[in-house]
């Protein structure tokens, strides 16, 4: 069966990515940063789910991560992620805090494919690569608000990019995922669509990439998104 790991599985988009791919029969490397927080996927689903502490932000944590995965990894969703500084725009902004939003958003994705780059290159098929980004990265949104999350997924996403050309000829595809706003603890309440919803979509779309589309940018439901 597929072997799928997904940080920041704790809560939210990664925790119903997490139970999206279990309840299939796929196991799940989950990472939290308090592994009890897994309690009650690990009750569902036993030993399909392999709990994983980790806290992104430790480099260290992350490059061992290399001594985790057993076998061939099939798929990695970078899905673990921070909402930056509450209050800033460009001409007001906590340096230290949008330093941090970048480390936890643009940086340890990378570092975390690097970790786990031998155990995706030994799938009999090409592993795919997903990184959870947000629309809010677009280059041609004008927008402010939220300067340090939004500078963190445009620069995640050229990330993206380059893994996707530096994988190609080894067969993994790599993409950006949009999961739309979504109702969880950083969507809010009054957000479009159910943590459900964003997560059986992004895994049909992940299901669908392939080489022909990586390096591609796209919604949960989807659509393309203009960079």
């Amino acid at each position: 069966m597929p072997k799928i790991f997904i940080t920041g599985a704790s809560r939210g988009i990664g925790r119903q990515l997490a139970a999206t791919y279990l309840e299939r029969g796929d196991t799940v490397y989950a990472t939290a940063r308090n592994v009890d927080d897994l309690d009650g996927l690990v009750e569902r689903f036993g030993d399909l789910i392999i709990p994983v502490p980790l806290d992104v932000a430790d480099g260290d944590a992350v490059d061992a991560l290399t001594q985790v995965v057993n076998g061939p990894l099939d798929i990695l969703i970078n899905n673990a992620g921070v909402i930056g500084p509450q209050t800033d725009n460009a001409l007001s902004m906590d340096f230290p805090a949008f330093a941090r939003t970048l480390a936890i958003n643009t940086l340890a994705p990378l570092r975390v494919v690097h970790a786990l780059l031998p155990a995706l290159r030994r799938p009999k098929k090409g592993a795919k690569i997903a990184i959870i980004s947000s629309r809010m990265g677009q280059m041609a949104a004008q927008n402010s608000d939220r300067i340090a999350y939004r500078a963190s997924k445009a620069a995640v996403n050229k990330v993206m990019l380059g893994l996707a050309a530096d994988l190609a000829p080894e067969g993994i595809a790599v993409m950006s995922l949009h999961p739309g706003w979504v109702r969880t603890d950083m969507g809010g309440a009054r957000a479009d669509i159910s943590v459900e919803e964003s997560a059986a979509g992004m895994v049909q779309v992940i299901d669908e990439l392939s080489l022909e589309s990586t390096g591609s940018f796209k919604a949960w439901d989807g659509q393309t998104i203009p960079w």
